[in-house]
């Protein structure tokens, strides 16, 4: 698997589909942002897109575009408490660097080879 939810995560992304109403699909993407050349992506929703890898973690679906998937294989989402705020944190073992204030990584300079 390439993505993993942790139990904790799993509850909450339940509960915000539920509240939500609409969306299926957790998708988890990467965009070019901040200091250290990319940020991650989260949102809900119900449609995937043909280049998608589709995963199953704590019963939820994952969507990856597999054009980013390299950069993201054996990476946990774990929902992480901040006094009032729930915020979902990856942990991604192909980062190698991360700015301060951890809203931006790069990763390594490996080709992951996936099939």
């Amino acid at each position: 698997m390439s993505i993993t939810l942790t139990e904790n995560a799993g509850k909450h992304i339940q509960q915000q589909l539920a509240k939500m109403k609409q969306g299926t699909v957790l998708r988890i993407g990467i965009k070019k942002s901040g200091c250290s050349g990319n940020s991650y992506v989260i949102d809900y929703t119900e449609d995937t897109q043909i280049n998608d890898q589709i995963f199953e973690s704590q019963n939820i679906k994952v969507a990856i575009a597999s054009d980013v998937l390299s950069f993201l294989v054996g990476s946990e989402v774990d929902l992480v408490k901040d006094g009032l705020n729930n915020t979902l944190k990856i942990s991604n073992p192909n980062a190698d660097n991360t700015c301060g204030c951890g809203d931006s990584f790069s990763v390594k300079e490996k080709v992951i080879e996936h099939n």
